[in-house]
């Protein structure tokens, strides 16, 4: 090891919030962990946690510690990679946010296929909100973020974006379930169920809604495309989704997705920190993924007769 375990010890209890969790998972002693960072924090001269009643929480000089020991992991380990290109092997780590339903959806396909093709490889796979994809990957918890809509911020650049259009999901038993597509106008008369404001899914629907003379309330509010989609199985209810996260769901033939004749549109993006430089390992998991997306978008835009935009990088 080039660099001491505390650095392994400090990342481990910012992320699991107690000391006890962290040693459970690095299965050491919680005493151990302990002493390290009181001994730590006399050297420094001031505490690095807030002792809270059920969790520990970075001081202010604990922030600016954790990047610093994110960082020097991270060095480690691309160094540590390079030296195992040069024996022909490939280890290292992917870690990656995406929102809740690519998470539940497409990535766990995705994720497999890479780590069969490498399987020295780990993954770390986190699905959030929009927002906390890019406070991810702004305090170097992981290294990349994809998501739908994600707002640009100072620091971070695009890998490549896509344009993907959003549809009505329905039953396939519903009343409009014969049409090839249907407009706005046509959906809203039957019950909506549509994501949590806070999704970023939910925002361009109702950026779309707007354009009607009138903006009908959801009946069903929820941040789980699985309900979402189960909800609207049972009856008569609509509700809105882009083809990659309806998936598999024609398969089954009890879920019909409707393009929308006023097309709309969701940019899905893959963003990282400007100032880090991907390790070969993540490298090659990004190619794996912008392969395996544009096959995704293709199949998603092909199903609104849209023509397909790739861009692969904008900042």
């Amino acid at each position: 090891m080039l660099h001491s375990r505390m650095l392994f010890y400090l990342d481990e209890v910012e992320r699991s919030g107690s000391i006890r969790k962290a040693a459970a998972k690095l299965n050491i002693a919680s005493t151990a962990i302990n002493r390290q960072i009181i001994a730590l924090e006399q050297e420094l001269g001031e505490p690095i946690f807030e002792r809270m009643p059920r969790r520990l929480r970075l001081t202010a000089s604990g922030e600016v510690l954790i990047e610093h020991v994110r960082e020097t992991l991270k060095n480690y380990g691309r160094t540590s990679q390079l030296l195992d290109a040069l024996k022909g092997t490939h280890r290292g780590q992917v870690s990656i946010s995406t929102t809740l339903g690519l998470a539940q959806g497409p990535m766990a396909k995705i994720v497999h296929d890479y780590i069969v093709a490498h399987p020295r490889v780990q993954v770390r796979l986190r699905g959030l909100f929009a927002d906390g994809i890019l406070n991810s990957i702004l305090s170097g918890e992981v290294a990349l973020g994809l998501g739908f809509d994600l707002q640009r911020a100072p620091g971070l650049k695009t890998l490549f974006h896509f344009d993907v259009p959003f549809g009505a999901v329905i039953a396939s038993t519903h009343p409009l379930a014969q049409r090839d597509k249907v407009r706005l106008a046509d959906v809203v008369n039957y019950p909506l169920v549509l994501p949590e404001p806070n999704m970023s899914l939910r925002t361009a629907i109702d950026l779309a809604l707007t354009r009607l003379p009138a903006v009908p309330r959801p009946v069903v509010e929820t941040n789980s495309v699985v309900m979402m989609k189960q909800f609207v199985g049972l009856g008569q209810a609509v509700t809105f989704l882009n083809p990659i996260d309806f998936g598999d769901d024609r398969i089954t033939g009890q879920l019909r997705y409707l393009p929308l004749v006023e097309a709309p549109m969701q940019m899905l993006a893959l963003v990282t920190r400007i100032r880090d430089t991907l390790d070969p390992t993540s490298s090659r998991f990004v190619e794996h993924l912008r392969k395996a997306l544009t096959g995704l978008v293709t199949s998603a835009r092909s199903c609104s007769d849209l023509p397909l935009r790739i861009s692969s990088t904008w900042s």
